[in-house]
Order: structure tokens, then sequence, then C-alpha cells
């Protein structure tokens, strides 16, 4: 019945893309007295991510983390605590799902996808994130790039979820807020689906592949990808 649907797998990016990580805010107003400063961490956490993977290390997303707002606190000459350190913890384990994740996922079940997420958080114990948000019972399968040893955007992250889900690169569509996520599914074979959440945008270069699918939230995201489909 649902043979047609190419891509037959949806991959959700987890972090700002279905979780919520401005409710992360507080603990930057608090130590820096400066929300914008959650921006600055994730963007520092990023670029080390990826600097580890074209580097040929790795280490667990969190404790980059830890390691980014350390990294934070020293360049703006704050003092961070274990307290400080333990809330950024706690807090990231129970981000709130954002409101259009359920609808669209919703929509994306019923139309007959297969629907995973991939992450560069590492494992955790239960509850997991995606379980305190309310949305595990969405996805049959939830990919960490820990399998991998790697970041996105290296190929080898999405090539690990065709390869234990046993399809084809061109099977997966990527959902993700940041455009360095899409870049890397497509550049790897796959379809790329860009969220345009607050603080993110497209990139406008020379050889930066335009995404499949674009959109201002999930919903409508998923129902230009059913549509599509079903075209």
């Amino acid at each position: 019945m649902h043979a047609h649907l190419t891509p037959a797998v949806i991959v959700f990016d987890v972090n700002e893309t279905l979780l919520d990580i401005t409710t992360l805010a507080p603990l930057f107003v608090r130590l820096f007295g400066d929300e914008n400063m959650l921006r600055e961490w994730f963007a520092q956490l990023v670029l080390y991510s990826q600097t580890m993977t074209l580097s040929g290390l790795y280490t667990p997303f969190g404790e980059l983390g830890i390691g980014a707002l350390q990294m934070s606190a020293d360049i703006h000459q704050i003092t961070l605590t274990e307290d400080d350190i333990d809330e950024l913890k706690a807090r990231m384990s129970n981000m709130p799902a954002h409101s259009d994740a359920v609808p669209a996922l919703t929509k994306l079940r019923e139309a007959g996808f297969r629907l995973v997420t991939l992450t560069n958080s590492a494992p955790s114990a239960a509850p997991t994130p995606l379980e305190q948000a309310g949305l595990s019972v969405f996805f049959e399968q939830s990919f960490s790039v820990e399998q991998a040893a790697m970041f996105k955007p290296a190929p080898e992250t999405y090539e690990l979820v065709a390869n234990e889900l046993a399809v084809q690169m061109s099977d997966l569509c990527l959902v993700a807020c940041h455009l360095w996520d899409t870049i890397g599914a497509q550049a790897a074979g796959c379809q790329g689906a860009f969220l345009k959440r607050p603080y993110n945008a497209l990139l406008s270069a020379p050889n930066v592949p335009t995404p499949d699918f674009m959109a201002t939230d999930l919903t409508t995201l998923a129902e230009q990808i059913i549509h599509r489909a079903q075209g």
C-alpha cells in the first residue's frame, strides 16, 4: 500500500529540531546575564564536535557540551561550579518537545513513513530525552552517532542509519533545523528537509545543496514530504 513512498524513512535530528533547547536559556542568563550566550555555547559545541571528527578524534557530545560551557565561561571570565554543570546536564535531559512535533510526527506515521532519530548525543539511560518529552513512541529506532564515533555531518553517521535499517541512502530523508546537517545528509545521498526554526537560515553559496523540502514549522514540512510522496 505504501510501497510508492520515497523517501521511505524519515530521519529526525533531535536537539532543537524536535526538542526545545531554549529551556536551557535560564542557565545562560544566570551565568552570563545574556540569553544569547546559549547560541554562542551551542555554536562552540557544534564547531568542536565537527573539529573532533575531522581530526579523527571522538568525545561524547555531552562531555564536549560541558567543555564548551567551561570554555565560554573562561572566555567571558565567569567562574563555573559543579552545580552549574549539574544544571546543564539536568536541563539537557529535560528539554520539552516543540509544539509542532507531535502533529507532524502523527501525520507522517499515518501516511506510512518509517520514523527514526539520529542524534549527536550519546545514548542515555532511561528515561531518555525523547521519552521524557513524550516523543519516543513515534520512532521505531533511535540512533546515536556514538556507534560511528563520529559527529554529523560525517557521511558515516547517515550511512549508519541506512545500514542498520537495510535501506538505500536515497530511501532516507533527514529532517533538521541545522543546514549543516541537511548539507551533510544530501552530500551522503539522502534527501534533506530543512526546518527554519528561529536562529536558523539558508546559506547561499556555490555548491551548497538546496534542501529538497523547506518550511518554518514541522507540520508544514511533514505535509510537503507527504504531498510529494503521494504526488
